[in-house]
């Protein structure tokens, strides 16, 4: 198995980035062959400066490290390896405009201004269909935000198969662990956790401190009403389910265990608690990334002994596409 995934580098990473696919990741790195990227060619679609886009490679890499990814996984910034831009030059050629003009994240993200949007937000599944064909990666763990670019992935690797009458990509399998909780706004228990969202106390980064952990949830949104005994009675309790899951994630329980120990109890006894045990799980967390990144410099020469690994996967695939179009003589 080999697992490919990476993670845009547009400002710091959250309990939900954490909860949602760090945890994951770490763990998979016993199951299978894995490549982790910080996707800077992917943030060139948005408005990031020059220097916060360079910040943020750093930082993110850092954030994974302290996470617990290690040497295990391969951990590289996507740029340091051309084959992933060249790929995707390649495979513009395969993929359709009707494909892409199906791409709900493209109607989102574009909004009524689809004219004035980026080719590169555009085509920015086409680059995400490169990132893991380059390796002839198996599986791809993704959300469900995120099924839609797989498909198109996979669509885009059989066509090109079958155009060019080759046997070279393999058709990628999503990863998708059950363990994996969606974790909510603070503020509001309809939205995702987001490192967009303007309020700051809608999420908690994973740079924050013990003080600023215990603040958040201490004023995170509830209701008056005390936990039940059961999971399943949270259902119309948006912002209390997510509390809930977020203490069951934290301590690796199940969801249902966690209302029947505070069964009765109102979010004036749960709040605290939950504050405590996130404190003492992201603590270690952000103690390692502050040591992280008081040499920079050193995570810097970490991407790039992971983007050499990487580029040698990559070398034979990008060669092979090459060959297939005719563009190897």
């Amino acid at each position: 198995m080999r697992v490919v995934s990476g993670i845009q580098t547009t400002g710091n990473l959250h309990l939900g980035n954490y909860l949602g696919a760090i945890k994951q990741w770490v763990a998979m790195q016993d199951q299978g062959e894995c490549l982790f990227f910080l996707a800077d060619l992917h943030a060139l679609t948005g408005n990031i400066s020059p220097q916060e886009l360079a910040n943020s490679t750093i930082e993110m890499a850092a954030t994974l490290m302290a996470s617990g990814i290690d040497d295990r996984a391969i951990l590289f910034n996507q740029a340091r390896v051309p084959a992933h831009a060249e790929l995707c030059w390649i495979l513009n050629g395969t993929a359709r405009m009707g494909w892409l003009n199906r791409m709900t994240q493209w109607k989102d993200k574009a909004g009524k201004n689809r004219e004035g949007a980026s080719v590169g937000l555009f085509a920015y599944p086409v680059l995400q269909a490169a990132d893991v064909l380059v390796y002839k990666a198996t599986h791809v763990p993704v959300g469900e935000d995120q099924k839609q670019h797989l498909e198109l992935a996979r669509d885009i690797a059989a066509k090109f198969n079958t155009d060019f009458e080759v046997d070279l990509f393999p058709l990628p399998e999503p990863f998708i662990s059950k363990a994996a909780p969606r974790i909510m706004s603070l503020r509001d228990g309809s939205a995702k956790m987001s490192k967009s969202d303007p309020s700051d106390l809608s999420r908690i980064n994973l740079s924050d401190d013990d003080d600023i952990i215990a603040q958040k949830l201490r004023k995170a949104k509830t209701d008056p009403e005390p936990l039940p005994d059961s999971f399943d009675a949270l259902a119309e309790r948006p912002e209390a389910k997510n509390l809930v899951t977020i203490y069951a994630a934290l301590s690796g329980r199940d969801p249902q265990s966690v209302v029947t120990e505070f069964a009765g109890q109102g979010f004036g006894a749960f709040k605290p608690a939950l504050a405590d045990l996130a404190i003492a799980v992201l603590g270690p967390v952000r103690e390692r990334l502050n040591q992280l990144l008081a040499d920079r410099d050193a995570v810097g020469q970490q991407l790039a002994k992971g983007a050499e690994r990487a580029s040698t996967l990559a070398e034979p695939t990008l060669k092979a596409a090459q060959k297939a179009v005719g563009l190897q003589i």
